[in-house]
């Protein structure tokens, strides 16, 4: 059945079936998508985890920044382009730069790729380190009957704090006070597994030091999040609406503890209901509302998409609001006019997936093995075939492995941040795609993982899941070491 909204009386049109397959091509992708039952050896083309835009280039701290292996010889020049938009550094108004002026007021980074660093997963602050990619999002719940109604339609996720907005914004322009500092405080408490091994996660607690603007709201809410990495965006784009529907059930009907749902809400632009799959809580629909969304929220640029010179100042931040803005009339009425949207955008959209590593070992495909035993897959489905039909030929007709269903899940307490955000309630999360993720430590120089980067390493992030992965969890502290030990060597060859 296809999903409606509380004040909606039609069902949001979202395919329920592949519309872009013949009935030979549907019969190939089913058989083809279908979970293995073989750990004996490597499915057919499972090293190729992007599809024909797969990187085979060396694995180095560059192995998330390539193109797609299958662009053309002109797009390779737009991903360049628009590589260079990525690293940009924009500065505060007025500048003598000319298109480069327009930072914050109130902002958390000067380029996008402070916080995707080398287009990868961002970390919390250790050590002599910045929070640069983390930041705390700021959000509360409906309190009057308008805000009610827009939630209740789709046509807000939730609301934002009155005076800091919807994220705690800690630089500014010189002349401004940033919003004030993240806090985080950790807990370490012990966990022993099954065959008596002690570990210890750590439990964290965040508050915000030197607010520059009066007290939160009451009813305002943190939740901490780090950047995740950028490659396969593109590819994730295409995967058919009704294949990550058919993966849905709310209501648990088959009884297995695994209820995922689908994040829908409306088009910003359109007005019609739309599937989100992008950001921790899926709240994002496409790749391109994302970037315009991080280039207000983040770097305080306005663009056709988010028109907001003054990125996420509210009207109780009077003096952010009358410092000037960037704009350029030559160029249009925004910061990034759409030139500057479209190449950042394509950019984002391929960034290729690293060949996979070792899909032979037998330590890996023991770890597969398990990984699939305990239930893992339920979540974390492994491949999809994209649509025929996708705008860019790079992204049409490929078999990709991101393992995830791109579904809300409740993850249970110990990873709650108490936040609403559209479908998703203050206990669940969207599954996050695995693949890439055994290359963290060589990209980006450490093995934070989770939404706040408190896992330390793969083990602490499989010990923190609870909610519907509690049968997950505890059957992977109770395996024997070496089993664990498989377990984590198969996800660190994704």
């Amino acid at each position: 059945m296809a999903p409606t909204f509380a004040g909606s009386p039609e069902p949001a049109p979202l395919p329920t079936s592949r519309t872009d397959l013949s009935a030979k091509d549907l019969a190939r992708v089913t058989a083809i998508t279908k979970p293995t039952t073989d750990f004996s050896k490597p499915e057919q083309f499972e090293p190729m985890q992007g599809g024909a835009g797969t990187s085979r280039k060396r694995v180095n701290q560059d192995a998330f920044s390539h193109s797609s292996a299958n662009l053309t010889f002109e797009e390779e020049g737009t991903f360049k382009l628009g590589n260079g938009l990525f690293r940009k550094l924009w500065v505060s108004s007025p500048s003598s730069t000319q298109a480069s002026d327009g930072l914050g007021p109130l902002f958390n980074a000067r380029a996008c790729q402070s916080c995707h660093l080398k287009d990868g997963r961002g970390h919390p602050p250790e050590g002599n380190t910045d929070a640069t990619s983390m930041f705390l999002r700021l959000a509360r719940e409906a309190t009057t009957a308008e805000e009610q109604a827009a939630r209740a339609d789709g046509n807000a996720l939730n609301f934002p704090d009155p005076v800091y907005g919807t994220q705690l914004q800690d630089l500014a322009v010189p002349g401004l006070a940033g919003e004030g500092k993240m806090k985080i405080s950790y807990e370490e408490t012990p966990v022993t597994l099954g065959d008596g091994t002690t570990l210890s996660l750590r439990k964290p607690t965040y508050g915000i030091e030197n607010l520059a603007y009066g007290p939160l709201a009451p009813g305002t809410t943190l939740s901490p999040r780090v950047t995740p990495q950028m490659i396969g965006l593109g590819l994730v784009e295409q995967i058919h609406p009704a294949d990550i529907l058919a993966m849905a059930d709310p209501g648990d009907r088959d009884g297995d503890g695994i209820s995922g749902k689908p994040s829908i809400m409306r088009d910003a632009r359109s007005g019609e209901p739309v599937l989100g799959r992008f950001g921790w809580k899926a709240q994002t629909p496409s790749i391109r509302q994302q970037t315009a969304d991080a280039f207000a929220g983040d770097i305080g640029i306005s663009t056709p998409e988010v028109p907001r010179h003054w990125g996420d100042c509210t009207e109780a931040e009077k003096d952010c609001r009358a410092l000037p803005n960037g704009v350029q009339e030559r160029l249009g009425p925004v910061e990034a006019p759409p030139p500057v949207m479209d190449l950042v955008t394509f950019y984002s959209q391929n960034l290729a997936v690293p060949v996979r590593r070792d899909v032979g070992n037998a330590d890996v495909l023991a770890g597969k093995k398990v990984f699939y035993a305990l239930g893992c897959v339920s979540c974390h489905t492994p491949k999809f075939v994209t649509r025929r039909d996708a705008p860019n030929k790079a992204q049409a007709f490929q078999l990709i492995w991101p393992y995830s269903d791109f579904l809300l899940h409740d993850m249970g307490g110990g990873l709650a941040d108490g936040q609403q955000v559209g479908d998703a309630t203050g206990t669940e999360w969207r599954t996050p795609p695995l693949w890439g993720i055994g290359l963290t430590k060589r990209v980006n120089g450490h093995t934070f993982f989770l939404h706040d980067g408190r896992a330390r390493n793969l083990t602490e992030a499989i010990l923190w899941h609870g909610g519907e992965a509690q049968k997950a969890r505890d059957g992977f502290a109770a395996l024997a070491k070496q089993e664990r030990d498989a377990l984590v060597k198969f996800l660190e060859s994704l």
